[in-house]
């Protein structure tokens, strides 16, 4: 039943089925031919950062199998891979020179990904920031701006000839406020909302420096970002449960989606953190604005929020109602997709829109005496998130692809390597990979869509 729901998905012609992976969760090699140091090589050493004491050290050992890894790609009919380079293999200190090693590196990934006919799409940050940069504020610091900037205009000049598709920054909500208001990722501060905002403000700037240098540099490409937004509902009718969703979506979606498609940030959000603002100097907001060619949405569930103490003043708290989750608490919610993409559509009306991420955390999983690993729950998964953008594409909205997070079972960050989100398997004592049903469900999903 599940094979033939696959096979009868109607996505639009000429869409991108493809995996999305992260420099830092997959490459392993963490000072290999002059890599730098990152704030998540630095995090992971911190006792209790990460729940099974795991690091991203060794990973799927990607940086020395990454041909085996772009066969497997191919096995499975992609169209398109969305990877991120390590700023600190490519300017190790994060700024200054540029390591030729690091450059060579994703050159012949881009070459081998080019030669299979999948289309490489290139995130510039994906969460790492040279740990020497962090150790002058990180993004607090506005310098940080300028020297992403200076990264993104490196890597484009080097890859502009061959890459189409670029991404500034991916999920700037999670990795400023989770890095800087709540401490859970790296750098691990714990600042509140204050470390949220400032951090954010000054990534975004990054984000507007960069674009019209890599369009200089690859003026034949599509320039985009990625946001992780989620629709945001009341618990309640309660005018306070009203309230703080508003707060919260005004956190997470417009903060973001209104400096980039509006050149301002929401008038709501201005007046709620007034106390905790960062500096906005005259220029910022025009630079942020910078035309995109595309928005990535990153989508794994639906926000139901209440009033609550959390990250004051936003003072909300989430609610999870009755129902299917995933291992890291995700709530399995496959209208979320259609949702977002309407929202998005409506409110800001992106020339092409990506959904750049989505997928299914499980339990550790088994494989079988005939080496066969079994996750229905993750095929379904796909299969009826795919179905609801194949209904947002009948109803007119450009969306032009997705990518599955994620390709392989890898490093989850805080979770270590106890939530595997792969649709290939990887054994890290073996580094064996093995594609799972869900793969294999996956695959007549983009072989349906390449022969269409």
């Amino acid at each position: 039943m599940l094979i033939q729901s696959a096979r009868a998905l109607k996505l639009p012609c000429q869409f991108l089925v493809g995996a999305a992976t992260c420099a830092y969760q997959i490459e392993g090699a963490p000072f290999c031919d002059g890599k730098g140091e990152s704030i998540w090589d630095r995090f992971t050493k911190k006792p209790g950062a990460i729940i099974d004491g795991s690091s991203g050290d060794i990973a799927c050992d990607h940086y020395h199998r990454m041909s085996e890894d772009i066969a497997l790609m191919k096995q499975l009919g992609l169209s398109a891979y969305r990877f991120s380079t390590a700023w600190t293999r490519i300017i190790p200190d994060g700024s200054g020179s540029i390591n030729q090693a690091g450059l060579d590196f994703y050159s012949r990934l881009i070459d081998e990904l080019l030669a299979a006919h999948i289309a490489p799409f290139l995130t510039l940050y994906h969460w790492d920031l040279p740990q020497l940069l962090q150790d002058k504020g990180g993004w607090y610091n506005r310098d940080t701006a300028y020297h992403f900037a200076n990264y993104a205009d490196a890597v484009s000049r080097a890859f502009g000839d061959r890459v189409k598709h670029w991404t500034t920054l991916n999920e700037p909500w999670t990795f400023c406020w989770s890095g800087y208001a709540t401490g859970e990722d790296a750098p691990g501060l714990s600042d509140g909302a204050r470390g949220g905002l400032v951090s954010s403000h000054h990534a975004l700037l990054g984000h507007g420096l960069a674009v019209p240098l890599i369009r200089a540099n690859a003026p034949d490409s599509s320039v985009g970002i990625v946001f992780d937004l989620n629709v945001v509902t009341p618990a309640t009718t309660s005018l306070s449960d009203v309230a703080a969703s508003k707060r919260f979506e005004g956190a997470q979606n417009r903060w973001f989606l209104d400096a980039v498609f509006k050149g301002a940030y929401p008038e709501d959000m201005l007046n709620l953190c007034g106390d905790v603002l960062p500096e906005i100097e005259n220029s910022d907001n025009q630079i942020i604005a910078a035309p995109i060619d595309y928005l990535g949405i990153n989508i794994y569930r639906r926000s139901i929020m209440a009033e609550g103490t959390e990250l004051p003043p936003l003072n909300f708290q989430r609610v999870s109602p009755p129902g299917n989750y995933s291992a890291v608490n995700y709530e399995i919610w496959p209208e979320c997709v259609y949702d977002v993409l309407q929202y998005v559509h409506q409110n800001y009306a992106p020339n092409e829109i990506f959904i750049s991420e989505n997928g299914l955390a499980l339990a550790h999983e088994i494989v079988t005496d005939e080496g066969e690993i079994h996750d229905p729950i993750r095929g379904k998964y796909l299969v009826d998130h795919l179905s609801q953008i194949a209904r947002a594409a009948k109803d007119g909205i450009p969306v032009k692809g997705y990518f599955v997070w994620t390709l392989m079972d890898n490093f989850e960050w805080a979770y270590g390597y106890t939530v595997p989100f792969g649709i290939v398997h990887v054994d890290f004592e073996t580094q064996r990979r093995r594609i799972k049903d869900s793969g294999k469900i996956f695959a007549i999903i983009a072989k349906n869509c390449s022969d269409s």
